[in-house]
């Protein structure tokens, strides 16, 4: 691979990792504190914690799946790698909008001080989905690491 190939799938290593990381990081910390907070505090928490991830995370899974396809064209060796990579975070995208990002449309709506009797705590759902797209963005980094080698 050309030198300046390389840096491009260095990077797509470097974010479709990061992405992997910020991912299992929620899993691992951020979702058991979550859990342990009553509704209130975790409605709160939740919407602060998404001001600076809902972004973010779009552009960064995004950008890494244009990446990976750019690289599937240009690197013909390590095409199914590449290409399974971009998948694999297009499923990552395909679960965050359609599964995850409602939810979290439905929790920035409501006011932490105002929960509503008979509220559906929506936490174990949100995991569950959570988890999915986890492990699917740690394949994604997998996938890269291995192009790269």
């Amino acid at each position: 691979m050309p030198t300046w190939e390389r840096w491009l799938a260095g990077t797509v290593t470097v974010t479709s990792g990061a992405i992997a990381g910020v991912l299992f990081a929620v899993a691992l910390a951020v979702l058991p504190a979550l859990f342990a907070m009553p509704p209130s505090q975790y409605v709160y928490s939740h919407q602060l914690i998404g001001k600076r991830w809902d972004p973010t995370m779009p552009v960064l899974v995004l950008g890494s799946t244009v990446l990976d396809v750019v690289l599937a064209f240009l690197v013909p060796d390590r095409a199914w790698l590449f290409g399974a990579g971009a998948i694999a975070l297009t499923a990552v995208s395909v679960v965050s909008h359609f599964c995850n990002v409602p939810i979290n449309r439905v929790v920035k709506r409501l006011d932490p001080a105002e929960i509503p009797d008979g509220w559906a705590d929506p936490r174990p759902l949100w995991r569950r989905w959570h988890l999915v797209r986890t492990g699917i963005a740690v394949l994604a980094a997998g996938l890269n690491t291995a192009a790269l080698a």
